[in-house]
């Protein structure tokens, strides 16, 4: 019988009654593979992007003439400081039966103005109804979104509101 392989990650299983050496070259060649899965340096299948054990990079977005994309490639965190009324687009989502979620930390300015968010159509809110932010100077609301089916549907959730 050969050496085989394991079907996710492709470590090699040396054959049963090989000779005692190569059992330890090939346990030490799946022990750096698996080094290089949990440091990074191999990307683990179904995963894009890098992650650091639970830690993601946030990314700040910003709004010009009253839009702002939300790009899903590039990050599955996202903060945004209003200073004007918004419409989100979201772009880029996995394809369909791959799901794709993200966080949004909306921070209203420090003056009060009371700006408000115009959402995507395709976001599916519970009771079918989007929920209205705090108004207060420098208040955060934090929302929450998944989608299954490449973007057709994103079903979003109140995460917090009115916090500090």
């Amino acid at each position: 019988m050969a050496n085989t392989t394991t079907t996710t990650y492709g470590l090699t299983k040396p054959e049963v009654g090989a000779a005692t050496d190569q059992w330890g070259t090939l346990l030490n060649a799946d022990l750096d593979a698996i080094d290089d899965l949990l440091d990074g340096t191999t990307a683990i299948n179904g995963m894009s992007g890098t992650v650091t054990f639970l830690n993601e990079n946030a990314e700040s977005i910003t709004s010009s003439s009253g839009t702002a994309t939300i790009d899903l490639s590039s990050a599955a965190n996202f903060t945004h400081t209003l200073t004007e009324d918004v419409t989100y687009t979201f772009s880029n989502p996995a394809s369909s039966g791959t799901a794709t979620a993200f966080t949004l930390k909306v921070t209203q300015d420090s003056g009060a103005s009371e700006y408000a968010i115009t959402w995507p159509s395709s976001v599916d809110w519970p009771d079918g109804t989007a929920p209205t932010l705090t108004a207060t100077a420098s208040a955060v609301d934090y929302f929450v979104f998944i989608t299954t089916d490449g973007g057709t549907t994103y079903y979003g959730f109140t995460a917090g509101q009115a916090l500090a």
